[in-house]
């Protein structure tokens, strides 16, 4: 390991947590009917000038198909070198109830050794991990990067309207690199180095039961008139086998994960899941995270417990996404997943289908050489061996990445391990995970630079 450097990021760990505050701050949720686009817009400009002085030109923002802007940066290396493309985004999830936050959720605080707020680790922390590696590079060998670096922080990742795969795919030199490193995952455990070499896709459906022409008196029509909510939680029931097992004819849902293994315990740990509570599925937990579909109803509209009427519901909706593994082609398993409902619509109910966008499932070449400089800098950096898990995520712009430059080698890294609770409250970073990997990154340009020019 590099000493100076491992002495250079641990000295810009102050600043590193002033400017994550600063970035916390901006509320840039992507979606103008939660928050003001004008924090979006802040935070742009925010990332835009950070990069920009750790010497990276030609910074503009980019406007993309969905409305959202994308910050993009480049600086040449030496002649000879290879390049790097750093991604993260600077979007985040809503705070979700911001009642049960300890903290303010745009607040970022300090408590127990972890830094909370939203966006602290997905993914506002990743772009601090970037930025702590150029700092602590050029701390030690000044203004010249090993490598030739493009970094592209994307402006709406989190809504998941595809803006920056539309646009990367009209303007297909933009991104062009000899390795990605996408910086927003993390380590399978706090302390213990991962690449995430396995994403699984997604699709989603709302679904629509309609059964009467108005909501009726539960006395006086309950018991023949058929009720829409009752026949929609019918309907999802299906979905699901006793076990807990997606249940969908025509989607395979026994595959096997290979790799690096999810103890049960520990994942009913960082998952909380209650005493007594058992997991649904079958096989390993790493074969139902990682190799396996999964099917979530994110949510469902229909009355209220507080202020409901004694009335047979008349129609009933629901949000369901559906995530699937490498191998499967996520619009063919949304077709089987419409027909499943189709055939499973009773009583003649109307049921009315409408799709939504779909991504595709990744999976990683890990055999080149940004893995094995990487691998590496991991070893060195927390003095263990790098392990290859998968991710039960998606992240769309994976593909079109691969689409676009097949030769590019794709790395995924991050800080956000699994007790950070991403997309829930109390979002957090452990500080040490955010010095370790931005360390981890410093190494990786050095040594991934020196790889390609043996």
């Amino acid at each position: 390991m590099s000493q100076p450097l491992a002495d250079a990021v641990r000295s810009l760990m102050d600043r590193a947590r002033t400017d994550l505050a600063e970035l916390v701050a901006f509320p840039s949720v992507a979606d103008p009917r939660q928050f003001p686009v004008e924090e979006c817009e802040k935070a742009a400009r925010w990332v835009a000038d950070a990069f920009a002085a750790e010497g990276l030109t030609g910074i503009r923002f980019l406007d993309t198909p969905d409305g959202t802007q994308s910050v993009y940066g480049e600086l040449p290396g030496p002649e000879g070198a290879p390049t790097v493309l750093l991604y993260s985004h600077y979007d985040v999830q809503p705070p979700l109830d911001e009642s049960a936050w300890l903290s303010p959720a745009f607040e970022l605080t300090e408590r127990d050794g972890r830094w909370y707020g939203r966006g602290a680790a997905d993914c506002k922390g990743n772009i601090l991990m970037h930025l702590t590696a150029l700092r602590a590079l050029r701390q030690v060998y000044g203004d010249a990067y090993p490598v030739g670096l493009k970094i592209i922080v994307e402006g709406s990742e989190e809504q998941g309207t595809g803006g920056l795969e539309r646009y990367a795919e009209a303007h297909p030199e933009l991104l062009a690199a000899d390795a990605i490193v996408i910086g927003d995952t993390g380590n399978f455990a706090a302390g213990l180095p991962t690449v995430t070499a396995s994403l699984r896709g997604m699709t989603a459906i709302e679904v629509g039961i309609t059964t009467l022409a108005g909501n009726l008196h539960s006395g006086a029509f309950g018991g023949a008139a058929p009720d829409a909510l009752q026949t929609l939680v019918r309907i999802l029931a299906s979905l699901h086998d006793e076990h807990g097992d997606v249940a969908v004819d025509g989607l395979a849902a026994d595959q096997t994960w290979e790799g690096v293994q999810y103890p049960e315990e520990q994942f009913r740990a960082d998952a909380k899941v209650l005493d007594g509570v058992a997991l649904t599925g079958t096989g390993t937990v790493a074969d139902r995270l990682w190799a396996r579909p999964s099917l979530t109803v994110l949510g469902i509209d229909a009355p209220p417990v507080i202020g409901a009427t004694s009335s047979v519901q008349a129609a009933a909706k629901a949000l369901v996404s559906l995530r699937v593994p490498p191998g499967t082609d996520p619009a063919a398993a949304q077709r089987a997943l419409v027909a499943h409902l189709e055939a499973r619509t009773p009583l003649g109910a109307h049921l009315t289908v409408e799709r939504q966008g779909n991504g595709a499932p990744f999976l990683a070449d890990t055999t080149g050489p940004a893995y094995e400089a990487m691998g590496e800098a991991m070893q060195a950096a927390f003095g263990t061996p790098m392990v290859a898990s998968g991710e039960g995520g998606s992240i769309p712009l994976c593909n079109t990445l691969r689409t676009l430059y097949p030769q590019a080698e794709i790395v995924l890294i991050g800080v956000e391990e699994p007790t950070t609770q991403i997309h829930a409250v109390n979002e957090s970073v452990d500080p040490l995970e955010l010095e370790r990997m931005a360390l981890t990154e410093a190494l990786f340009l050095r040594r991934y630079a020196e790889l390609r020019s043996a």
